[in-house]
């Protein structure tokens, strides 16, 4: 099987809490190689596109709202079931009941601000990927 590539996000409150290295060596830990690494600051436009298909959900502007909120850290990450492996790492998206041991049940404060984003997909991990790095970005 080939590599695989898939996004991560680490969402504002874990970036202010310092969660920043301790996640990135999870990722490394777990075998996943970091092709692509940036600290930026959304802006609410941004956000939304990014979030385009929640639009209209009651979760959305809240959503925004919290992505925006402060700096989040982006990656791009690599290996062989690189989307199902980093699903599996982060955990369920609700802390309280993520496994032992997850990104989430470490680091996530709430459904909300669960520490991080993984893709769900192959078609959304390209999707993600090619929003925030542009192909002169990535390793």
């Amino acid at each position: 099987m080939s590599e695989e590539r898939t996004l991560t996000i680490i969402k504002p409150h874990a970036v202010k809490a310092k969660k920043t290295p301790a996640i990135i060596q999870m990722f490394y830990e777990s075998g996943f190689n970091i092709t692509a690494l940036k600290m930026i600051r959304l802006s609410p436009y941004y956000a939304g596109k990014f979030y385009l298909e929640h639009k209209g959900k009651e979760f959305c502007e809240a959503l925004v709202e919290m992505m925006t909120s402060g700096p989040i850290v982006v990656a791009i990450l690599e290996k062989e079931n690189a989307i199902t492996d980093l699903r599996k790492l982060v955990g369920n998206t609700d802390p309280l009941k993520a496994d032992p041991g997850t990104i989430r049940k470490l680091f996530g404060n709430s459904i909300r601000e669960n520490a991080v984003h993984a893709s769900d997909g192959v078609d959304n991990a390209i999707r993600e990927c090619a929003f925030f790095f542009s192909e002169m970005e990535r390793y």
